[in-house]
């Protein structure tokens, strides 16, 4: 965080209420599904407050769900003429939400100067236009490491792997581990995509065809079965939770996880760097973490004001000064570029590395498609690290599963 930043944020807020004095209003409530974490949700509410205060006419809502559940809901609703106004959330949402002819068109909504003003890198095109206005990129995996453990970060994979032995100790004796070299999520396989690119793979083709049957899925699944069951440097049943809870209580020396958990481990006096999942030695190849952008998608049923309303709410909710309060309190790497290159944002350290593993990192590909490969890789990588399946079989299985779930979304 940079210095003087409760002055920094407040200036904020106080510059935001008198952007919004000048702004117009109408008698009308706009309504927004998020699906926001905590901190995330204090932000808004802060920032939502100094909106509704400037508007007194106009009154802005917001309801947090779950991301699955929230995607589900909008579509049932929005397909009865009704639901939200604005909907928070991933790029990835873009495929069913624009398939189902839900959301608005952004380059129908909003003039290309407009647009002009976000990074380029913070767009993703489906079926030709752009249907999510984004307030932030990223939302990616990084490396981190717990400095009272581990001063620096590994350059390697095969580093990682070798600290990651030496670091998981028996403290006191009583043949189980106390103390864990890596920890990270080891049933859903947003964890493992980084490794399928740090083996020479992806997930699926120019043409939105899985790829999953490759020898860099088999050489991916193999390296975290390894990593758990021989190298023993991970629990033996690591799911989210459990890893996070031991990196918050210091008994971990590595984790992989985005900027979502880091206010959680700065509450747990955890003092913690990040750095880029590391290369291979084997390919040289950076490991590949699945990068995207999150932000705002508009309700095609709305009309008139109601609609104008609520497209004045989505210009300052991804305002410049929005998008540096968000980076400042939760280290998001903003969308727009004169937010971006703002110099209190470009003095957080923590915006900066979260930055460079971005850059290493692949895009999420928002095509329907992705959602039935991600519930065909998810089974079969559960199976590899349970030793139910080897990487090979749970490869062809990940292959055979998504083209079935794939013609039956077609069908």
């Amino acid at each position: 965080m940079i210095a003087n930043g409760g002055m920094v944020r407040s200036g904020l807020l106080l510059l935001l209420a008198a952007l919004l004095a000048g702004c117009g209003g109408g008698a009308d409530e706009i309504v927004l599904w998020e699906m926001m974490d905590p901190q995330e949700r204090v932000v808004l509410e802060e920032l939502l407050a100094a909106y509704n205060a400037a508007h007194p006419e106009v009154r802005v809502t917001h309801t947090n769900i779950g991301n699955e559940q929230l995607r589900t809901q909008y579509l049932t609703a929005t397909m009865g003429g009704g639901g939200p106004d604005l909907v928070f959330g991933p790029a990835d949402n873009a495929g069913p939400y624009a398939i189902a002819g839900s959301v608005a068109a952004i380059d129908e909504v909003f003039p290309r100067e407009f647009l002009d003003e976000f990074l380029p890198i913070s767009f993703d095109t489906l079926r030709g236009h752009v249907w999510m206005l984004p307030a932030q990129v990223g939302n990616h995996l990084c490396l981190l490491y717990n400095r009272a453990l581990l001063p620096e970060p590994p350059a390697t994979l095969e580093e990682m792997v070798r600290l990651g032995e030496e670091l998981t100790k028996d403290l006191n004796g009583d043949g189980t581990p106390d103390q864990y070299g890596l920890v990270f999520d080891l049933k859903e396989p947003f964890w493992l995509i980084p490794y399928v690119g740090a083996f020479g793979g992806w997930v699926m083709d120019a043409s939105h065809r899985p790829t999953l049957d490759t020898p860099a899925m088999a050489d991916a699944l193999r390296f975290l079965y390894d990593l758990k069951a021989n190298r023993k440097a991970m629990p033996r049943e690591c799911t989210y939770q459990l890893a996070d809870t031991i990196f918050k209580d210091g008994k971990a020396a590595m984790s992989v996880n985005g900027h979502w958990s880091w206010g959680g481990y700065d509450e747990a006096g955890i003092d913690f760097g990040i750095a880029p999942i590391p290369r291979s030695e084997a390919t040289g190849l950076w490991a590949t973490p699945m990068i995207s952008s999150r932000g705002y998608y508009l309700n095609v049923n709305l009309k008139g004001e109601r609609r104008d309303r609520a497209i004045d709410v989505m210009k300052f909710l991804t305002s410049r000064e929005t998008q540096v309060l968000f980076a400042e309190r939760l280290w998001v790497i903003p969308s727009r570029t004169d937010a971006f290159v703002d110099p209190a944002v470009q003095k957080i350290e923590r915006i900066v590395a979260s930055f460079r593993q971005y850059e290493k990192g692949k895009r999420m590909p928002v095509v329907p498609e992705m959602r039935a490969i991600w519930d065909a890789m998810r089974p079969a990588y559960q199976n590899v690290m349970n030793g139910e399946q080897s990487p090979e079989d749970a490869a062809r299985a990940m292959q055979r599963d998504a083209e079935r779930k794939i013609r039956e979304m077609r069908d």
